[in-house]
């Protein structure tokens, strides 16, 4: 059974600070820390991407998929709506202050299924104290790449047909 979320105030194992927390428009919202993450299955991916000062960066990254630890969040989709999912926004932010916006299509298995990872590794480095990076391997420019995660919300308040 794969893990999931829970209610609990997270405890550290590792002795880091990093926090995750999932918000919004889920039936079991949480509070995971990185130790926690490392219980999902892990993906891999080698991303190359385009950085502004730097030029272009080839990394291999690893995590659970952000699609399995938002999916056991249990999103509020409505069942009666047809293709409800499809309104869903995930809205990503990182203790540095940056963030990224992606609609649930993305990361859907059914529709676009882009490999999204909550890396906890990069070229083998642990992630640990910083917390997970959001890595999206499709993105060609790394703007969307966000370091420390603390914070990840589920909107489905999207309904221009309302």
């Amino acid at each position: 059974m794969s893990p999931s979320p829970t209610t609990r105030p997270a405890t550290a194992t590792t002795g880091h600070p990093a926090r995750l927390t999932l918000s919004g428009d889920l039936a079991r919202p949480a509070l995971l820390t990185v130790a926690e993450l490392h219980a999902w299955p892990v993906h891999h991916a080698e991303v190359a991407f385009e950085c502004a000062t730097s030029g272009i960066q080839h990394h291999r990254f690893s995590g659970p998929r952000l699609y399995d630890v938002l999916s056991a969040a249990g999103p509020g989709f409505d069942p009666v709506r047809r293709k409800d999912r499809l309104r869903f926004l995930i809205a990503v932010s990182g203790a540095d202050g940056h963030h990224a916006l992606l609609s649930w299509a993305e990361i859907d298995p059914d529709f676009a299924d882009a490999p999204v990872l909550l890396a906890l590794t990069v070229d083998g480095a642990p992630l640990d104290r910083a917390g997970p990076q959001l890595v999206l391997p499709q993105d060609r420019c790394g703007a969307r790449h966000i370091s420390g995660i603390d914070a990840i919300r589920v909107d489905g308040g999207y309904a221009p047909w309302s």
